[in-house]
Parts: C-alpha cells; structure tokens; sequence
C-alpha cells in the first residue's frame, strides 16, 4: 500500500510539472511570436522563425497551437484584454468628461498597443477564419466581452456619450486605428517615396495625432441629437457582422 501510495504521487507530480512545463512553453512560444512581431511586423512572422526563437524544432510546435493563424490569434485575443484594462484603468472613477477628453484617452491606449493595432487588420484578413470554429468562438467571446465592458465604461465617464456613441467611438478606434497603425509603417520603398514627396508622408506617419483627431470627430459627432438617425442597428464590428 506504501509502495501504490508513492508511485501514485510521483505520478500525479509528473503530470503537473508536465502540464506546467506545457503551458511555459506557450508562453515563450507567445512571447518569441510577440517579439518577432514587434522588430518585424505581423505579416513577417513565421513557425519557423518563431520555433528557432525558443529552440523548438518547428513540428513541435503543433502540440501547443495548431497554426501560426491560432498562435497569433491567440495574441490579438490578449490585445483586447490589454486594451479594455488599459482603459478603465485611465477612465478609472471619473465622470462627467467632455466628449474630447474620452476620445484623447481611447486614441491613447491605443497607441500604447502597436502589436494590437498590428493584429486588429490581421484578424479580420485572415487569422479568424482559418483556425477551428471552436478557437474562433473563444476569440470572438473574449474580444465581445472587453468591448462591451469598455462601453459601459465610456458612458460611465462621459458627460453626454450613450451607449450609441460609445459603441460607434470605440468601433472607430479599432477599425481607423487598425488603417492608421498600417500607415504609419511604411516599407522602405514608401520611405524613399515620401522623402521625395513629405506631403504624402506628413498623414502617414503621425498614428497619434491622426487617430485623436477622428475619434474627436467621432465623439462629438456621436452625441444623442448631434447624430443622424440611420435607422436600424449598428453593426456588430467585433462579431464580424
């Protein structure tokens, strides 16, 4: 009984260190994806670049993400929650701001999370509809939730945002925010053009500044009797539909 007793918790130890061991390695696989990303771009991410990063043969990598579409996904799927903590944490108990002051700080915790920016335009590309529909509900879910609890914070702490123009300032800053980041990251062919021609790059290169002034426009324009009545609902940009 002795002997069954120790076998048994050597058993159960080796499975924890196993499924411990497990989870580490996708998240240095997370991490790897996530540096490369930054120094690279999106688009420029590979499994075997990413495997060679944390000394994995590339084939290993399908024990922990089916693809390079799931590993990034999974990553857009922690943008969201970056975002949503980053902006409560700005809007925190305030109340009562001006439709400028909330669009300024929603433009800002955007432009902290450029690997985010990076992604939004990948998801919608390709990442969401090339892994499992499993993986993509999770996705979905995740990124609904954290939207929909940056719009109750939005009208929480806004002087005259409803839920409307909370959805549709929010919705701005992901979809023009998204266009934007791709801008403000020009090949060097397009740095060479814009040397020659500054006009063109004088909207390229300034993502702040840009996306502040939009999304200005947006809030102030999104007001209950400012806005235009369009009839019927507002599209689910999250959800895709």
């Amino acid at each position: 009984m002795a002997l069954r007793y120790r076998v048994g918790v050597g058993s159960t130890r080796q499975r924890a260190r196993s499924v411990q061991d497990k989870e580490l390695r996708k998240v240095a696989l997370l991490d790897a994806a996530r540096e490369l990303a930054a120094e690279q771009g999106v688009r420029e991410v590979t499994l075997t670049a990413v495997t060679a990063r944390v000394g994995l043969h590339p084939s290993a990598l399908r024990r922990y993400f089916e693809s390079r579409e799931e590993l990034l996904l999974e990553l857009a799927q922690g943008g969201w929650a970056d975002w949503r903590d980053g902006l409560l944490a700005e809007l925190g108990a305030a109340r009562d701001l001006e439709p400028e002051r909330v669009a300024a700080l929603v433009a800002e915790t955007m432009v902290r999370l450029p690997l985010f920016c990076d992604l939004l335009t990948h998801v919608a590309l390709s990442l969401e509809g090339a892994v499992r529909i499993e993986r993509a509900r999770q996705y979905k879910l995740a990124a609904g939730g954290a939207y929909d609890r940056m719009v109750v914070a939005v009208v929480t702490a806004s002087a005259d945002l409803d839920k409307v123009a909370a959805q549709l300032l929010l919705t701005g800053a992901m979809t023009i925010g998204a266009y934007l980041y791709q801008l403000s990251q020009p090949t060097e062919t397009l740095r060479r053009l814009y040397e020659e021609q500054p006009r063109w790059a004088h909207t390229a290169l300034h993502f702040r500044e840009q996306l502040t002034t939009l999304l200005t426009t947006i809030a102030l324009g999104a007001r209950p009797g400012v806005r235009p009545d369009v009839g019927g609902p507002l599209p689910d940009v999250v959800a895709g539909g």
